[in-house]
């Protein structure tokens, strides 16, 4: 697995976050939550300018949100998609290269390595932010940044 040891300390910016929640298991959810956000796409794409595609979760709470980062506050959100301005804050981010299925296992490893590094991680939402399209990005060249709240 192609995965940062050491994080980077960014600051995530405030972000007009849409999104879908699905609350449970993150294995079975996850999946769930994004099969039904990508069907908002289009309908969303209307009236908004997406500028990212991201998650937002939180451990404790197996809250998992599958969404999308927009350029300004949503207009005519399509109904079944739920809006935040994501407040962002401090952040310890890791960087996984590789694709997708990865992402279990590197998110799993990035809790042990928060845990071996000695630093607790803050209250606050995980953040996946998807950096390039999959949809003409091979597999093994997929970039997810892993941000763990600092």
């Amino acid at each position: 697995m192609n995965l940062t040891e050491q994080p980077e300390y960014i600051h995530w910016p405030e972000t007009y976050y849409v999104f879908v929640e699905k609350v449970g298991p993150f294995m079975q959810n996850a999946p769930a939550a994004w099969e039904e956000a990508h069907k908002f796409t289009p309908a969303l794409a209307e009236h908004n300018r997406i500028i990212g595609y991201m998650s937002l979760y939180k451990m404790a709470a197996s809250t998992y949100r599958a969404g999308f980062a927009l350029e300004a506050p949503p207009s005519e959100l399509p109904k079944g998609l739920n809006y935040e301005k994501f407040a962002g804050g401090r952040y310890a981010r890791f960087v996984l290269t590789g694709p997708y299925v990865q992402l279990g296992p590197a998110t799993g490893r990035v809790m042990e390595m928060v845990k071996e590094q000695g630093f607790a991680a803050r209250d606050g939402w995980y953040i996946e932010n998807y950096v390039n399209d999959p949809r003409n990005t091979p597999a093994e060249e997929l970039k997810t940044e892993i941000c763990v709240p600092a």
